[in-house]
């Protein structure tokens, strides 16, 4: 049996190792983890820049891939705790961008000002246990290749925006965007499409 599995299979293992990763009560990673076990397991491409003021709460027990040039600007967070991050080749990740996985942004992607992509959600149904103590759901986001994303756009979990999109500052995008389309407002709905036969975007 893998060693990975081993751990999963075995509560008082599985906590003891997550101690080891991330202190108790807390959400970052030790400093060992982030400044010597990740680049052991991460990939970042070549001519890839994190800048120094990124928070990068990365662990070794999922992924975490930064494709070729790409750039994850200040002030901004990086989390795999709950599932993979991969980012493209020519993403540009603008300052104080928050990414929580599991998320997959293509490529040629821009990503302005303070964006956040979560593919978590807290759960809450059970009004016996403070919400901080109940479980966790995930859902992938998937962000197709050639998208701008404006600032101060909300992404959540399970949405998929296709390719060649324009989602409009300020949006909260709560379900799937098509290809070549552009969405704004809360919840986020597509306003423009772009039509093969013409050769233009034309209003919904």
């Amino acid at each position: 049996m893998p060693i990975a599995d081993k751990i999963k299979n075995n509560p008082r293992l599985k906590k003891l190792v997550h101690w080891m990763l991330i202190p108790t009560g807390d959400y970052r990673p030790r400093f060992w983890v982030r400044n010597f076990a990740n680049m052991f397991f991460h990939k970042k491409g070549k001519g890839a820049r994190i800048r120094a003021r990124v928070r990068l709460d990365v662990l070794p027990f999922n992924k975490f891939e930064l494709g070729d040039r790409s750039v994850i600007e200040d002030f901004s967070t990086i989390n795999n705790g709950v599932g993979d991050v991969f980012i493209g080749s020519d993403t540009f990740v603008g300052m104080s961008n928050v990414i929580i996985g599991p998320v997959r942004l293509g490529n040629n992607i821009i990503l302005a000002q303070n964006i956040v992509v979560s593919g978590l959600n807290h759960v809450y149904e059970d009004i016996t246990l403070p919400i901080v103590k109940q479980n966790v759901t995930t859902a992938q986001i998937t962000i197709g290749d050639d998208c701008w994303i404006a600032a101060n756009v909300v992404i959540t979990a399970g949405v998929t925006i296709g390719k060649h999109c324009v989602i409009a500052g300020g949006a909260v995008v709560t379900k799937s965007i098509p290809d070549y389309s552009v969405a704004a407002g809360n919840p986020a709905k597509v306003i423009k499409q772009y039509n093969q036969q013409t050769g233009t975007w034309v209003r919904v």
